[in-house]
């Protein structure tokens, strides 16, 4: 009696390749929804858009009253996202390797410690933090928010980067050290190599951590000159004397499309997040 073939994996993949696009529909309608939104004139009783139009991008050449230019407030949030994504990775693929390599006192406790430190959501310590930054001046300043972001995702980035150092094997810093290196030489043109999609998750991972952050940038830097892009899209629901819906929808796009971008040239080393070691 011949055997049962059985189904080609492209015959099972079908199901969920249908399940996942009845899911993903209604969402990728909304955003087509919210594209010609900005871009077409619609009286308020009519279903269909009855012209196109700019008008709703025109934050863009010109400054809305009461509210900070918007090619500022894209600098403002592309420094702030560079600056704690630059401090994450420095701290982390340095604090990584120390504990993943070297014998230090307490490292259990340590390790035990910035796992208990991530655990806290950042809103339980805004009162605190926010007391801190008034006492030593770095209140409604990009300097301050910068640091405290970045030490709130500091732990998971030492977690982290512990991981992929974790998987590098010591033949290859063993072998440095034979040949003479220096201990920061060995880990600096030997091991950070090994652990470069590491830091390219890494570095994605809190860039736009960074470039989303809403609530450390509403309270610890609320000023017009230090505001971000996220603050600058909530004052719009906020302010009731020049409501604009749609130019609320239009700011919403231009403050997606820098994340759209990055996610795509770089999504690969995204997904190597998750392929860490976790050797303790």
């Amino acid at each position: 009696m011949a055997e049962r073939s059985q189904p080609s994996a492209n015959y099972r993949g079908w199901p969920v390749l249908t399940a996942l696009t009845i899911v993903s529909l209604p969402l990728l309608l909304m955003y087509v929804y919210l594209f010609l939104d900005t871009v077409t004139v619609k009286p308020p009783d009519a279903l269909l858009p009855s012209g196109l139009t700019l008008n709703h991008w025109r934050f863009l050449w010109q400054t809305t009253a009461g509210k900070a230019n918007i090619w500022h407030v894209t600098l403002n949030t592309l420094l702030f996202s560079a600056c704690t994504t630059s401090l994450v990775l420095l701290v982390s693929s340095m604090a990584g390797y120390v504990l993943s390599r070297l014998n230090v006192p307490a490292r259990g406790f340590f390790l035990a410690g910035v796992m208990v430190l991530h655990a806290f959501p950042s809103v339980t310590l805004i009162i605190a933090i926010f007391i801190v930054l008034q006492m030593i001046g770095l209140y409604n300043s990009l300097i301050g928010v910068i640091l405290v972001k970045a030490a709130i995702d500091l732990p998971l980035g030492i977690w982290l980067m512990k991981g992929f150092y974790d998987t590098v094997p010591w033949e290859i810093e063993m072998a440095g050290v034979v040949d003479g290196a220096s201990r920061f030489r060995v880990w600096r043109s030997l091991v950070l190599p090994q652990v470069k999609p590491g830091i390219m998750a890494l570095g994605l991972f809190s860039f736009l951590s960074g470039w989303g952050e809403f609530i450390l940038p509403q309270v610890l830097a609320p000023g017009n000159q230090v505001q971000v892009l996220s603050v600058y899209l909530a004052g719009f629901l906020a302010d009731d004397n020049n409501y604009d819906f749609n130019m609320f929808k239009a700011v919403g796009l231009f403050y997606l499309i820098p994340v759209l971008i990055v996610y795509a040239l770089f999504n690969k080393y995204l997904m190597n997040i998750y392929g860490g070691g976790s050797k303790g």
